[in-house]
């Protein structure tokens, strides 16, 4: 690994819970991908990109319920299995992503966000993004992602608090109206909405799968079923992890020319995870 940039021991630490949910994969026949920056570190670097400060997954929606179902019996103490199911029960919301927590870290200093989440989210983690079935009319594929956008900014309601920086002035009103209409839904409630629409399509055959938990920036990415329908094993540092066959075209659809790096000035970490001490 790369230390030029810090990031040794939370890398080395986010290897670690790469390596427990392959294992747990390899037992029970559970398919997983790397995903999304991991993914593209693995293949441009033979590894984690050397700024990047956190690790993805994908699932297909068949396999994270498999995998949902095993973990708690076969997770070592070191690790838990955060769901947006449980933080929705405390009528509190993050993101609908599924997270691998690596309990043998902790945040430097905790913040009041992190007492808001009753310090759930104060470790580093892997991200779980699940993939389902988009419909294929052209109409309905814009209903579900609509639908699933409104349902996040509904929950947003629910968050410690609210970035309106990035957000233009009329996306700064929807996301006020809309999150304090959802502050009146119970976050159940919304879980259980985001949840079925994210599955309403999985019984139909379809040509398409969406990451139906990515958040509303991402979520209209796309890809073609088959892409995400084989996966092989490759080297990824000391380890061998699943990436999908199709890994090419993914990388494509997502980031364009995914072997040019990006400026200087932009190779940083940006997921917060150098606030965070790794210990034995």
């Amino acid at each position: 690994m790369d230390n030029s940039y810090g990031l040794l021991e939370v890398q080395k630490a986010n290897l670690i819970l790469l390596e427990e949910i392959d294992k747990i994969c390899r037992k029970h026949n559970i398919s997983y991908m790397l995903d999304a920056g991991t993914l593209l570190g693995a293949i441009r670097h033979g590894g984690f990109i050397p700024w990047d400060d956190d690790a993805d997954i994908a699932m297909r929606r068949q396999d994270w319920e498999v995998f949902r179902r095993v973990a708690k019996a076969e997770l070592r103490e070191d690790f838990t299995l955060l769901t947006p199911q449980e933080l929705s029960q405390s009528n509190k919301f993050y993101d609908f992503t599924p997270r691998l927590m690596y309990n043998k870290s902790r945040r430097r200093k905790a913040s009041k966000e992190d007492e808001y989440y009753d310090g759930k989210l104060n470790h580093l983690w892997v991200d779980i993004f699940i993939l389902d079935n988009l419909p294929n009319a052209k109409i309905s594929q814009k209903l579900v992602l609509s639908l699933q956008k409104f349902v996040y900014l509904l929950s947003m309601g629910h968050r410690y608090k609210l970035d309106y920086k990035k957000y233009s002035l009329f996306q700064k009103i929807c996301v006020f109206i809309i999150s304090n209409i959802g502050k009146l839904i119970p976050m159940e409630s919304l879980y259980k909405l985001q949840n079925n629409l994210s599955k309403s399509c999985n019984k139909k055959t379809v040509k398409r799968v969406y990451y139906s938990n990515y958040q509303p920036d991402y979520i209209d990415i796309s890809l073609d079923k088959s892409c995400v329908e084989k996966n092989t094993y490759i080297q990824f540092e000391d380890s061998k992890l699943l990436i999908p066959e199709a890994y090419d075209e993914i990388l494509r659809t997502v980031y364009g020319d995914y072997m040019k790096l990006p400026p200087k000035s932009q190779r940083v970490a940006t997921h917060g995870s150098l606030d965070i001490e790794v210990y034995r």
